[in-house]
């Protein structure tokens, strides 16, 4: 009873209740920024990557490979460049975006949107080649023929989903340049993780990191079983 009671006083610790509110701010806010961006690159994504499957234009080999060589940019490299451009003497700097969680959407957005492109691409071209002609046959839109190609290819589309928001969620590099760790503004999990290990507070530290693991293996088995289920319905048919 002494140590239950000694628990409770210390869970009511001003101190610690700081502390649990300031890890729920870094994780509420970790979540905002990884998600819209991960989401803005899915508006982006899904039809840019139809236009790389279904199109053919000049140029088309071209901008695939520039995806694809977005999927592999390093993080810091992307902070480097929007923090140039936000910088206050960068051409976007009267928008005083640098140091703010929008820079760090922005950068996200431009490592998670290659990624969701270049899945959305590789999903549409292993369809059957003659789905897309009997739709058209069949007296289809373009545009009810794009969503019905979308919804034969919904797992692997959310396979792309997960990737993206996979590639966002856990980087640092481009989070901390554009974002700047502020306490309180602009600190996510993983610019706090690299924070506590700089102090040596390597308990905390590791405490973030599962956190981190923790909310990324939730959301991940999250969209996992949506993607199973539609598997299963799919096998029915």
């Amino acid at each position: 009873m002494v140590r239950r009671a000694r628990a409770v006083r210390l869970t009511l610790h001003p101190g610690v209740s700081r502390r649990v509110n300031e890890v729920f701010s870094i994780t509420v806010l970790s979540l905002e920024v990884s998600g819209l961006a991960t989401i803005l690159s899915l508006l982006v994504g899904l039809p840019l990557g139809t236009v790389l499957a279904l199109g053919r234009f000049r140029g088309r080999a071209a901008l695939l490979s520039v995806i694809n060589t977005g999927m592999g940019l390093p993080p810091v490299v992307v902070g480097l460049a929007i923090a140039m451009l936000l910088w206050r003497s960068g051409p976007l700097g009267d928008l005083r975006l640098i140091y703010t969680p929008w820079a760090i959407i922005l950068a996200q957005w431009v490592i998670a949107a290659p990624v969701v492109t270049g899945l959305t691409a590789v999903a549409l071209q292993q369809l059957d080649p003659r789905l897309q002609l009997q739709l058209l046959g069949l007296g289809a839109s373009v545009p009810h023929m794009v969503l019905a190609l979308w919804r034969e290819a919904r797992l692997p589309l959310i396979a792309a989903l997960i990737a993206g928001f996979g590639s966002v969620i856990s980087e640092v590099g481009a989070s901390m340049m554009v974002g700047g760790n502020i306490r309180g503004q602009t600190r996510v999990l993983t610019t706090a993780i690299v924070l506590e290990t700089g102090k040596g507070e390597f308990e905390r530290a590791l405490a973030l990191g599962g956190l981190l693991l923790l909310l990324t293996f939730l959301i991940n088995l999250a969209l996992t079983l949506i993607q199973q289920r539609g598997a299963r319905q799919r096998g029915r048919t």
